[in-house]
Parts: structure tokens; sequence; C-alpha cells
């Protein structure tokens, strides 16, 4: 196929719309989010005035519907309990039991992020020729950096593991000042960067080039909602850092209160998600 036979949109490297022509005259639109999420790609024929959409196969279709559901339902619950935990640290006793809350959470954000980055691998492909969707074999890895989806969803589960280390440390006593900033502090700002990382490549992915308002597409709405989350955590770790003269966290109202909403738009992320299926 020449390049005059097809079009591509998207950022950088990463083609996230492809246009083609068939070889019975027809269109079809290939979307990175819409094939992943959805299973479905976009056909005009030659004489039709109106393009349809072209389903993946039934396997490939129920195989996504399941980990689209776990993903979403693994963050809709981790940012319920995250939020939960959030209020226990602002209003509670101030023992422990904030932190075990936490890490009930992470242990669902774990979950989501790897259910996210099985979708994107997982995922049928564009047979140019058929104008359709390809099946693939399972695999429970793969690695594929040149494709915006899976480096997207694959520093989502890389910042929910870094987040594990963060929790993690949190269970320990003891610490000193420097102690807690290495092991609690800084692995909450690297998963809060990784978040921000992959929720700009999301955007990318969903707005086909630079990140713009899309009001009525889901997919925006869930990356936009997710976005603003990871910006709150973002606040939150900042403000949670320890003053190695006093031995003080910058500021702990705006650490918990910024985890509270931030968690609370990763809840509405999850339940959004939940209706964004084959």
């Amino acid at each position: 196929m020449s390049n005059a036979e097809q079009t591509a949109e998207g950022a950088g490297p990463f083609t996230t719309r492809l246009t083609w022509v068939l070889a019975d005259g027809g269109t079809a639109v290939w979307e990175s989010r819409p094939a992943r999420k959805r299973g479905l790609l976009s056909v005009r024929s030659a004489v039709g005035p109106e393009p349809h959409a072209r389903r993946a196969d039934s396997e490939s279709i129920a195989r996504l519907r399941r980990l689209n559901l776990l993903a979403a339902w693994a963050f809709a619950v981790g940012g319920a309990l995250f939020g939960v935990g959030a209020g226990v640290a602002e209003f509670g006793s101030g023992d422990a039991t904030g932190v075990w809350i936490y890490f009930a959470g992470g242990l669902c954000f774990n979950t989501g992020g790897y259910a996210s980055l099985l979708q994107a691998i997982n995922a049928p492909r564009r047979d140019s020729e058929a104008g359709a969707l390809a099946a693939r074999g399972w695999r429970w890895w793969s690695y594929e950096p040149g494709r915006i989806d899976w480096l997207s969803t694959f520093l989502l589960f890389a910042g929910t593991l870094v987040f594990g280390i963060n929790l993690l440390s949190s269970l320990l006593e003891g610490l000193s000042t420097q102690q807690t900033n290495r092991l609690i502090w800084a692995p909450d700002l690297v998963g809060c960067i990784l978040f921000l990382i992959s929720g700009h490549l999301a955007l990318v992915e969903a707005c086909h080039g630079r990140p713009g308002v899309r009001p009525t597409d889901l997919g925006w709405w869930i990356v936009a909602v997710n976005q603003l989350g990871s910006v709150l955590f973002l606040g939150s770790a900042l403000a949670d850092f320890t003053r190695p003269a006093t031995g003080s966290v910058l500021n702990t109202d705006i650490t918990n209160w910024g985890t509270l909403v931030g968690a609370l738009c990763f809840l509405v992320g999850g339940v959004l998600q939940s209706f964004e299926h084959p």
C-alpha cells in the first residue's frame, strides 16, 4: 500500500489514527483507543454515504470486555480506598489504620494497572488488506514502546508498582527524616510523575495529537478525570516532604486533601471506564 493511499495522525513517532483505502474503493479508519477498548474500527464503502463500525471477532471482544471491567473496577475500588485512607489520616486518630487502607488501595491500583497493560498487549491489530481487526494469541507480556497505548499503560503500571514501594515503606517504624524522604516520599513523587506522563500520552492518544477538549468523547472524559487525579496526587506528594531541619511535613492538610480529591477522581474515572466496553 502506498503512502498516498493512507493518512496517519498522531504525535511524534506515535500513530493514533490511520485512514486507508480498501481494495474495493472503500475507506477504513483505525483509531488506537476505540480499537483497544471497544474492538472497533470504522469502514465506509465506496458507495455508502455513512461509515459503519466493524467489530473484532467474538473472542477478542470478550477478552477486551473482561480486561476493561477488571481495570475499571480495580481503579474505582482503589480510588475509594485511597479516599477513605486520606479521610482517616485527616480526621481519624492517627494510628496505622489509614496506612493499611492505603495498602489495600495500592493493591487494587496494581491490579488495574496490569489489566490496562494486558488490554493494550492483547488488543486486536488492524489488518489493512481486509479492513478489519485481527485476533491475537494471548500474551502476558510484550515490549512495544513504539505504540502509544502500550507505553501509556506500561508507565501507568510502573507507577502503581512504585507506589507499592512507598506504601510498603510506610509500614516501617523508627525511620529517620532522611529515610522517610528516601523510602516514602521519593517513591511517592516518582509514582505521581509516572502517572502524569502516562495520562499525557493517553490524552495525546484520545486527541490524535496535541491534547485538547473533546466533551462528547467518553474516552476523553475518562483520561481527563484521571489526569486531574494525577495532578492532585502530585500536589499531595510535594506537600508530604519532611523538612530535614525540623522533622515536620510541609503541609499535612494539602497532603490529605490532595489525596482525597485525587482518589475521588480515580473513583469517578473507574466508574466511567466501566461503560467504555465493546
